[in-house]
């Protein structure tokens, strides 16, 4: 599912009631149509064609504009939040830590990662925005997962991780902002042999 392209009309008309969802600030009703998009379509290819467009283009300046876009952020985030969540049988973190970089504030893209890790029948630990990386190496000591990703605005890339964790961060996560959806999820789950070098290079071995 996670690849299955959504028909035009389908995505056009996905949009439109997201719109007009997101200028009513209705974050209930978004999240409710962002659950049965993803139903139906899969989560990877309800981001990449439909939630993506709607707010990736130029930001808003006046101050209703702020309103509806952060209505919209909102309510995706509410709604990937809660697809395929099973409140009394939670998944296990699988090996598999998510966070954004220390001074990145917009994950919106790891709560859709985690959705369609969800998918999968696969688990998270997501630790959302802004993660000190004091606090992010002391998560990957305590947790060591195989497959450690990171969220980051490029303009915040010279405040890279300090070297002993940057050491521990699998550097075939592509999880950098604008990242595909449909090729983060593989890489987050990884294959036998990816999970195993990954653990070595956790434990201070060799790759």
């Amino acid at each position: 599912m996670l690849t299955e392209p959504m028909p035009a009309d389908a995505v056009e008309a996905a949009r439109k009631r997201l719109a007009v969802a997101a200028e009513d600030l209705d974050a209930n009703r978004i999240a409710a149509l962002v659950r049965d998009l993803a139903a139906e379509a899969g989560v990877a290819p309800v981001w990449e064609r439909v939630r993506r467009p709607l707010l990736g283009g130029p930001r808003g300046h006046s101050a209703t504009e702020i309103a509806v876009e952060h209505a919209l952020s909102e309510g995706v985030r509410i709604g990937l939040d809660g697809y395929r969540r099973d409140r009394g049988r939670p998944l296990p973190p699988d090996g598999v830590l998510l966070a954004g970089a220390e001074q990145e504030a917009h994950c919106l893209g790891l709560h859709a990662l985690a959705a369609a890790l969800r998918e999968q029948g696969r688990g998270c630990l997501l630790l959302g925005p802004a993660l000190p990386w004091a606090a992010l190496a002391a998560a990957v000591v305590r947790v060591r997962p195989h497959s450690p990703g990171l969220v980051a605005d490029p303009a915040h890339r010279p405040r890279v991780p300090p070297g002993p964790l940057r050491a521990r961060l699998s550097p075939g996560t592509p999880l950098r902002r604008g990242a595909r959806l449909d090729r983060a999820v593989p890489a987050a789950v990884g294959t036998p042999h990816h999970l195993r070098r990954r653990r070595r290079r956790l434990r201070g071995g060799s790759p």
